[in-house]
């Protein structure tokens, strides 16, 4: 589960940085508006949280860029404990939520898990692909009576692939996606662990197969 945070307030932005990857979440974050509409328009993300009042371009302006280029990704809006005009305004520009500064750690965990189910993507506690099945909490990876299990990262490649089926996923978005905009990560490394997935479902005798687009990136389709 990937979340963009924009916040300008370095100790703010720390913190919440910090909750979040503690709680297996996958994180990004920038000091500007500017910055967070940039990354926000990749889509890579599965909940924004947006602070109101930020250099550059504020957040009910990057919000109504957002909305205009149809992301939809769910946008929780960060506002000052009197700002009632903001939060009437935000959720009238497409925010799907605000948190009042200051928040308990507790509050705001609950409302970004709320925001991501309403994704769909949390809901579910395995994915499926023509009987091969993705375990989420267990990172099991299963077909039929036989099951193998993944690493963290062989999982991540492989929740990417089997939620996007026959579509090519390019090695740039898997970089982007699991290990963040600023990775030094190298192409050969997603090859290696494409490797390791394609053995391990060749291992428990699935139908499914990762196929290559050369030069591209890498898509999952069943057999024929």
């Amino acid at each position: 589960m990937k979340i963009l945070v924009v916040e300008d307030e370095a100790a703010l932005c720390d913190a919440l940085t910090e909750i979040l990857k503690r709680n297996q979440y996958n994180v990004d974050s920038v000091d500007n508006g500017e910055d967070g509409l940039e990354y926000a328009l990749t889509g890579l993300y599965d909940c924004i949280i947006l602070d109101i009042m930020l250099p550059i371009m504020d957040g009910i302006s990057v919000l109504k860029h957002l909305r205009k280029a149809k992301i939809s990704t769910p946008v929780m809006l960060l506002t000052a404990k009197s700002d009632i005009d903001d939060k009437i305004t935000g959720l009238d520009c497409g925010a799907d939520d605000y948190l009042t500064k200051p928040f308990i750690t507790g509050e705001l965990l609950a409302r970004v898990r709320a925001l991501t189910r309403r994704t769909g993507e949390v809901n579910v506690d395995a994915f499926d692909f023509h009987g091969l099945t993705l375990n989420k909490q267990t990172y099991m990876l299963s077909y039929d009576s036989q099951s193998v299990k993944l690493s963290l990262k062989e999982y991540q490649i492989m929740e990417i692939l089997i939620m996007n089926p026959n579509q090519i996923i390019t090695k740039e978005r898997f970089i982007e996606k699991i290990w963040g905009f600023e990775s030094d990560v190298e192409y050969n490394n997603i090859e290696v662990y494409i490797s390791f997935l394609r053995k391990k479902i060749q291992s428990i005798n699935s139908k499914a197969s990762i196929r290559t687009a050369r030069g591209v990136g890498y898509y999952l389709e069943e057999k024929t």
